[in-house]
């Protein structure tokens, strides 16, 4: 078993698409629409063949605070191969302005990552 695709609601569809095209090298699907809800979705697929993401709008969502320690999924982790490439996309997304959560660092546990607070306040875990 695998899992196929994690989901993720957001208000700015096309900001959050080019966010994981522009950093992360994601393959969007054409985007899907059903009128009769106002749903809009693209699947993405990233360069492994993997896991996919969905991310989904729709209007009248709400968008409550993403604290850290919280119940549910916190973070999406996304290996980008190397710490070089890990130091590497950690330094342009801090240059583009988004907050770095932590890291680059090795874990107690031996990975080698960092967490930035990417599109939307959502958290992404980068790592070898």
């Amino acid at each position: 078993m695998k899992i196929e695709h994690v989901a993720m609601y957001v208000n700015d569809l096309e900001a959050a698409k080019n966010f994981f095209v522009k950093y992360f090298d994601a393959k969007p699907t054409e985007n899907y629409y059903e009128n009769a809800i106002q749903f809009r979705s693209y699947f993405l697929t990233f360069t492994d063949g993997g896991s996919r993401l969905e991310l989904m709008t729709k209007p009248g969502m709400t968008d409550d605070p993403k604290g850290r320690d919280r119940t549910g999924y916190i973070h999406i982790a996304i290996s980008v191969g190397s710490k070089e490439r890990v130091d590497q996309l950690t330094a342009r997304l801090k240059a583009d302005g988004f907050r770095i959560e932590s890291g680059p660092r090795t874990t107690g546990d031996g990975y080698y990552e960092s967490c930035v607070i990417g599109i939307e306040g959502n958290q992404v875990e980068i790592t070898v």
